[in-house]
């Protein structure tokens, strides 16, 4: 039971990771609006977090090894099959990638980065986008909290027994 807590702590911190860097992207990009020149003198690129889960732990394992069980016998009982999934293993991979939409073209002449018809290349950022972004983030990430605590809890009602 205790390494069951402590996975669920283990993975619950990584989906807290995950949305830190989702966070820290929207920030970004709300940061950088307006940013019609960057580093390299071209208009800035939203960025967007990818979270991908890995296929080989042992949620996926389980899974499959009940889909298996139920295809052979309604009646087999739950397996509990303890797979070796290491400490520092990764139930959940995320990776900053930029969106490569095209860029939001603004018509003003009087803009140092208009072309010679007036219009602006603008950033591919929507501010209402990134909003929803952000409170999806803090929903998620309010979710792993309710886990570590729930985990927390039960570890310490365990202990009063």
């Amino acid at each position: 039971m205790a390494e069951n807590l402590f996975t669920s702590l283990n993975i619950s911190s990584q989906g807290l990771g995950v949305q830190r860097q989702r966070l820290s992207a929207v920030a970004k990009n709300i940061a950088n609006a307006n940013t019609t020149r960057g580093e390299r003198g071209e208009v800035y690129k939203r960025e967007v977090v990818i979270a991908q889960a890995n296929p080989r732990a042992p949620f996926f394992k389980t899974l499959e090894d009940q889909i298996a069980l139920q295809g052979t016998s309604k009646y087999h009982a739950p397996n509990l099959n303890e797979d070796v999934y290491g400490k520092d293993a990764k139930a959940v991979t995320a990776r900053v990638v930029n969106d490569n939409s095209p860029a939001r073209k603004v018509y003003d002449p009087s803009h140092p980065d208009a072309n010679e018809e007036g219009y602006v290349s603008m950033p591919n950022v929507n501010i209402v986008t990134e909003m929803v972004e952000m409170i999806s983030a803090q929903r998620s990430f309010e979710a792993n909290t309710s886990v570590i605590t729930s985990a927390k809890n039960m570890a310490r009602e365990s202990l009063e027994i």
